[in-house]
């Protein structure tokens, strides 16, 4: 509990809190709650940076933060209620990945401007009806509130005039379970791109992304790659700072952030280290990959496997996977072709490789459903006439077909030969599932299962699976 402060503590303490947000935040939290808050250095962080979205220092933010971690209650609650305070007839856009909790953000904000504490800083705003998530205040103020992907008609944010006149509020875009879809997950910059953008009343308008990275390529990840043409700022904060210490050890101690962490190596890396893609500890630990510069001794069996792109310049790679099997057990990677390319240089790259590679050496090419794809690796086999050849099309998931593969790799069973192609393969495993490409993992998980297989495999030119 809070002692109680007399007149001048409480006329003091207004104007510091009409001065900064910061000190805003802290004390409506002790006059709602009647409790302190228990504060972070990072939250002073959030405050500064949108205080200088506020003042015009920055256009674009983006803050990456862990969930639970205050975000919304400072970059919507709290933001949204101190400017409308210091400029009533601010106008607001919010959205969430749900209208519900919009709706329930934008109840919040309105509360706020409605105890009697806020009312003692900010005398002159004052609601002008009691809506739940579309309300206005009484000098022409607007908050719109909107879940992603929903409709934004006869609204806008911001002001035609100089100085702060309203902002753009978008928190956590994605729903984390929908996250993985690159279906809903492009839906909504599309959203973005497509209706959310063009609610600005000015250029001037900010726009303020607080959101926990979920993926590569979710809104985050597509604006700070120069998505939208424009350059944000980024505030990105990790549970684990880069001193090795917890961003908030009051929430998370060392201990609880590692028990986190190993239980769910590839959530943590997203949500809570702002890196959607495992350093290690995903489905592969790359870091248990031994680098030889030399294929060991003795009698190895072969085999290549594809993954098969057919778009000249750009869209999926053809990859293909040179993997051995060792006498003692043991795997090694030994060579990786890599390109994009279109039917006849993709056909060019597996007759080429074959030659180089020699007899010895298996392949293992996917098939694709339907009768297409029966035609297509039957042209391939009959290239590919004099090697020992296995088509079959893919079964499961990616995550699935290359899990008997992740598991030798990171019992530091799996060798890989030194070459310039190594780091590209390495980075493709850390960002697995989660990244753009998989085409070598894809490649490697057939070759895998092909020297796993007890049956003989297919010769080219005889009959083939699925034909």
């Amino acid at each position: 509990m809070l002692a109680p402060l007399d007149d001048r503590e409480r006329f003091a303490a207004a104007e510091l809190a009409r001065a900064d947000l910061y000190f805003f935040s802290r004390w409506m939290f002790a006059q709602r709650r009647v409790y302190r808050w228990q504060r972070a250095p990072h939250h002073r962080l959030i405050c500064d940076a949108l205080m200088r979205v506020f003042r015009g220092e920055c256009k674009r933010l983006i803050i990456n933060i862990p969930p639970r971690y205050s975000k919304t209650e400072l970059a919507v609650v709290m933001f949204i209620a101190w400017a409308l305070g210091q400029v009533p007839d601010a106008e607001f856009i919010h959205t969430s990945y749900s209208s519900t909790l919009a709706g329930n953000n934008s109840a919040a904000v309105r509360a706020l401007l409605q105890h009697e504490a806020y009312r003692e800083i900010f005398h002159a705003t004052t609601l002008a009806d009691e809506a739940r998530s579309h309300w206005t205040t009484t000098a022409g103020g607007v908050m719109y509130a909107t879940g992603a992907g929903g409709t934004i008609t006869g609204f806008g944010a911001g002001k035609h005039r100089p100085g702060f006149g309203g902002a753009i509020i978008i928190d956590d875009p994605h729903k984390a379970d929908e996250a993985r879809s690159d279906v809903i997950r492009a839906g909504v910059i599309d959203w973005f791109q497509n209706t959310l953008e063009s609610r600005k009343n000015s250029p001037e308008t900010p726009i303020v992304l607080i959101m926990q990275r979920l993926h590569e390529k979710d809104l985050a990840g597509w604006l700070l790659g120069g998505g939208n043409g424009e350059a944000w700022e980024h505030l990105c904060l990790s549970a684990w700072q880069d001193d090795g210490t917890p961003l908030w050890p009051e929430k998370h101690s060392a201990a609880d952030l590692q028990r986190m962490e190993a239980a769910a190596p590839y959530t943590f890396a997203g949500q809570y280290r702002q890196r959607p893609s495992p350093l290690e500890g995903g489905v592969f630990k790359p870091g248990r990959l031994e680098t030889v510069g030399a294929v060991p001794s003795g009698r190895i069996e072969w085999c290549r496997g594809w993954d098969l792109g057919a778009t000249d310049g750009g869209g999926a790679f053809t990859a293909g996977a040179k993997l051995g099997k060792l006498t003692d057990g043991r795997f090694i990677i030994a060579g990786m072709e890599r390109a994009q390319l279109g039917p006849d240089g993709r056909d060019a790259l597996l007759r080429n490789t074959a030659a180089r590679d020699g007899r010895e050496v298996r392949i293992g090419i996917p098939q694709d459903p339907g009768q297409a794809g029966k035609t297509q690796v039957l042209a391939l086999v009959r290239m590919l006439a004099g090697f020992t050849v296995k088509t079959s099309p893919e079964t499961g998931d990616k995550v699935t077909r290359a899990e008997p593969l992740a598991a030798q790799v990171n019992v530091g069973n799996v060798l890989m030969l030194k070459g310039t192609w190594n780091e590209a393969l390495i980075e493709e495993m850390r960002l697995f599932p989660n990244g753009q490409f998989s085409d070598q993992i894809d490649g490697l998980s057939r070759a895998f299962a092909e020297l796993l297989s007890a049956s003989d495999p297919t010769p080219a030119g005889a009959s083939i699976q699925g034909l």
